[in-house]
């Protein structure tokens, strides 16, 4: 700032422009010169300091003495245009004074709306103090000037005409090195975002509910007897977990249960399952909880392996110490007509013809057999 001025600027403005004063104190005295021209020419980071504005020094009112003091410190003069503060007497009467300071070079205009010289009231822009100040055709830094494609960069691009102006730099460079730090500033704001998404996406990763796919098998690997079907499984936290039962659900086919939205927290945990299917044991068993399980039932060999029925003639009398072959094996019925038979694992089969024997009504068994299976032989 020049020696021997308390302030570098005054803001003229009109009360429906409040907003954009702030915004422009705010702008102009944050506002920092390369080190280089600062050192050049003995200039503060922030050259453009204090900025007198009057809702943060006095209310406005009359033009009064102590106004008029402030525009006397003032190097120089800014004035917010639109077509409200065109109309404004207060603005006008500032305009003046400080062209009566011999300081008209020093008046610059800000254009935040409003059509330059349009000679419209509902459009233009200037105040007619200027006119009567004797300045001129005045030129103004404008946001609404169409110099980009996007509306706040054109904003920007005034903010900085208005800097150059004020301190007398060369307006191209300011600009090229002001778009420099904004393309830093808008990469570096583009990577907190993405750093905050990915916080974000990892927060939600680790809280958000999953589904456990559990892929049941008959350990036995007996392909020729039914696989798992029908089998009711359930999934319980343990007591360190809350011991509560999460869920429960039945096969009814294929080999794959999908239990849905399972609490995060129990993801690589110990948990209890109980398994109960048709021809195998029960499981009651400790796992750990994953996305992708795969568990192996053991099945009950005497589902299909355990063979009991009785012989009996075509007159409902005994059919004693019949020999017969079943898979393989050979067994005599006793005196009253009942066989016995144990068929081993690997042999097991859903359905069993009986051999050895003629001239049954039913030569076929079918598994697992009921408890009063009875052959009977064919009448002749």
């Amino acid at each position: 700032m020049t020696q021997g001025y308390k302030y570098f600027a005054f803001i003229s403005y009109n009360g429906a422009d409040l907003g954009w004063g702030k915004k422009l104190q705010h702008k102009l005295e944050h506002y920092r010169m390369p080190t280089t021209l600062c050192s050049k020419r003995g200039w503060k980071r922030k050259p453009i300091s204090p900025v007198f504005f009057a809702p943060t020094d006095i209310q406005p009112g009359e033009l009064s003495e102590e106004l008029k003091a402030r525009l006397t410190a003032s190097q120089h003069l800014i004035v917010i245009c639109s077509p409200r503060s065109a109309q404004s007497k207060w603005v006008g009467l500032e305009i003046e004074y400080f062209a009566s300071l011999g300081r008209k070079k020093n008046i610059h205009f800000f254009i935040v709306d409003g059509i330059p010289h349009s000679g419209n009231p509902a459009t233009e822009c200037f105040n007619p103090a200027i006119q009567q100040a004797g300045l001129g055709d005045v030129l103004g830094a404008n946001i609404h000037e169409k110099i980009s494609r996007f509306p706040w960069l054109n904003k920007e691009r005034a903010y900085v005409q208005l800097i150059s102006k004020l301190l007398d730099v060369e307006f191209d460079s300011l600009w090229q090195r002001h778009r420099r730090l904004l393309r830093i500033q808008i990469a570096s704001w583009l990577l907190s975002m993405i750093a905050l998404l990915i916080s974000f996406a990892l927060v939600f990763s680790m809280n958000s509910p999953f589904d456990a796919e559990i892929t049941l098998l008959d350990s036995s690997g007996a392909k020729q007897l039914p696989s798992v079907h029908e089998a009711i499984v359930r999934i319980e936290s343990l007591p360190e977990e809350g011991g509560e039962k999460i869920v429960s659900d039945t096969l009814h086919q294929g080999r794959v249960l999908v239990f849905k939205d399972l609490p995060h927290h129990l993801l690589d945990k110990k948990v209890r399952m109980k398994a109960d299917a048709p021809d195998f044991y029960p499981l009651d068993t400790i796992i750990t909880l994953s996305r992708n399980l795969t568990v192996r039932l053991h099945r009950n060999p005497s589902i299909y392996g355990n063979i009991q029925f009785r012989l009996l003639h075509a007159d409902a009398t005994p059919w004693a110490d019949q020999e017969i072959s079943i898979a393989g094996q050979k067994v005599t019925s006793t005196r009253n007509g009942d066989v016995h038979l144990f068929i081993p694992l690997p042999l097991q089969s859903p359905y069993y013809i009986i051999k050895g024997i003629e001239k049954l009504e039913q030569d076929t068994l079918f598994m697992p057999l009921s408890e009063n299976t009875v052959l009977i032989e064919a009448e002749r």
